[in-house]
């Protein structure tokens, strides 16, 4: 008799299985232009002080471009009209009064991939006070399943170029929208038009020793990108004038521990101009420990695109960035 529970417990957890991943096969493919997110919560909940704080949080200013451009662009809908392609969306976050108190994430609830944040609070008091606990893990989820949906998308056609692995030992899953430039021994540039201006990546390194002193390093990163600029970025002639790409003067740039391709690395966020004449625009560094080759390599995403917002461009450098394989050491 026991026997036999224990075979029906084992098929009965087999057929949940089943349909589960049945589940799962149909759903359908998630929607949505990247870094958007849908809000779903009541109207005066919305307009109350829960809508403010959602808004400080999602909707900051995102670091390093030349003018203010929220993390996310969001779309907020109360919970009546929440179905349909609506409830495809790709990120989604779930906020309502409620009996409960709840805060935690799920994945794949009505397409996939999605991820939905769920906050609930037995007063706007208490959803508050989960929501100022949970919203930095939330954008990093929402952030990190937008990098995976691009980096899924550039597969779909990729640039076969050689450049970076030929003269750096590397890879990067770059689309082929993006063709190499200028490449030299130490130093591969590669860009793609658009409407405005371009978009760019430039890879090198340095020795592993270039950065030796902590109390210095910012300084240290701002005079090694001053002079790949001078070397390798040049700008339009100015008579009687240096005209290549540097740091902004006026701010220091933001710089944080990242991790790249499973390497230690110093992430950099900044503004570029150029030393002659009045052009500026968005960067992102990637300054990676490359101890088996000696080195330390530097992978930057830079772009062009005057009276334009920049934050998607920006975001699709950080993805092919974050792309990077090594080689074998050279």
């Amino acid at each position: 008799m026991k026997k036999l529970l224990t075979l029906s417990a084992v098929v009965c957890l087999v057929l949940s299985s089943c349909k589960e991943g049945k589940k799962q096969d149909y759903l359908p493919d998630s929607i949505g232009a990247y870094n958007t997110l849908t809000i779903v919560i009541e109207n005066e909940l919305w307009k109350s002080e829960v809508g403010d704080r959602i808004r400080e949080n999602f909707a900051a200013p995102a670091l390093g471009l030349t003018w203010d451009e929220a993390l996310f662009t969001i779309t907020q809908v109360p919970p009546q009209v929440f179905n349909g392609a609506v409830r495809t969306t790709r990120n989604v976050l779930y906020v309502m009064e409620d009996s409960l108190d709840i805060a935690h994430m799920k994945s794949n609830m009505y397409a996939k991939p999605q991820r939905v944040g769920v906050l609930k609070g037995r007063s706007k008091a208490e959803i508050i006070e989960n929501l100022n606990e949970k919203a930095p893990e939330f954008i990093k989820i929402f952030k990190k399943q937008e990098i995976d949906e691009a980096q899924r998308r550039f597969l779909k056609s990729l640039n076969k170029e050689k450049a970076l692995e030929e003269h750096l030992g590397i890879t990067l899953n770059v689309p082929s929208i993006y063709k190499v430039g200028r490449e030299e021994e130490n130093f591969v540039w590669i860009d793609r038009q658009i409407q405005k201006g371009t978009m760019n990546i430039i890879a090198y390194s340095v020795p592993w020793d270039t950065f030796d002193n902590d109390s210095t390093f910012v300084q240290d990163i701002i005079k090694m990108r001053d002079s790949i600029g001078k070397l390798f970025i040049p700008g339009e002639p100015i008579p009687g004038k240096e005209n290549h790409m540097i740091t902004e003067k006026a701010f220091s740039p933001y710089v944080f521990p990242a991790e790249v391709s499973g390497r230690k690395s110093a992430e950099v966020r900044g503004i570029w101009e150029m030393s002659g004449y009045p052009m500026a625009g968005p960067f992102l560094t990637y300054i990676i420990n490359d101890k088996p080759n000696n080195r330390k390599l530097v992978l930057e995403g830079f772009t062009f695109a005057p009276a334009t917002e920049k934050r998607d461009y920006m975001f699709e450098l950080e993805a092919i960035l974050k792309t990077l394989k090594f080689n074998s050491p050279q």
